[in-house]
């Protein structure tokens, strides 16, 4: 037996550098009570779509290091990896670093997006699932994160791990990939079989 491989991963950086990573940790100060911007021992892996039409603008987005629409904090929203329409997994941050992508969830959490407006039009595009499946199947392998860890960031309010110092964010979350959805995704990943892959 050996271990799950590696998919092909396109390093696409955003910039991280000083201020953001200082901005990162006033915001873990803030929210979580911790004083790093670095992502140690993530437990959860959680899905998204960029509801954006490619990857350049999911990219410019998490780039732009900018106040969020939403809740217009610093530092700017971003993602560790992005899936594009044609299966393209792009990583964008280190796996070493803390991103914002799932309130409540950023201080051991892995965000994976995916280029698109729906659950349903990604759970149909069969390139793009199957990167993904492939990418977290990896990830949840090498970091030890179980199946019922991986989850939608509709379903972050029902995680183990959700903490939120924000009174007025404890509640908050987001519509993408519902839980009737992700119990399909996460049967594919199943299918997929545990962390050890026979040999060709």
């Amino acid at each position: 037996m050996a271990r799950v491989p590696e998919p092909r991963i396109v390093w696409d950086p955003i910039p991280f550098g000083s201020s953001r990573r200082q901005e990162m940790v006033a915001y873990a100060e803030r929210h979580y009570g911790l004083h790093t911007y670095k992502l140690i021992d993530p437990r959860v892996i959680v899905i998204h779509y960029t509801d954006g039409p490619d990857f350049t603008s999911a990219f410019d987005t998490f780039a732009a290091d900018t106040p969020d629409i939403e809740l217009h904090e610093l530092p700017g929203t971003c993602s560790h990896f992005v899936i594009d329409g044609a299966g393209v997994i792009h990583q964008l941050v280190s796996l070493s670093i803390m991103c914002r992508h799932t309130v409540g969830l950023n201080w051991t959490a892995i965000g994976v997006e995916h280029v698109g407006y729906s659950d349903r039009q990604i759970l149909a595009d069969r390139r793009q699932l199957e990167a993904s499946l492939r990418l977290v199947r990896w990830l949840r392998c090498r970091l030890h994160i179980p199946i019922a860890n991986v989850i939608g960031h509709n379903e972050s309010l029902t995680s183990p791990y959700h903490h939120e110092r924000v009174a007025a964010l404890r509640t908050q979350t987001h519509d993408d990939w519902t839980h009737a959805d992700m119990q399909i995704y996460r049967g594919r990943l199943r299918q997929l079989g545990g962390c050890l892959a026979a040999r060709g």
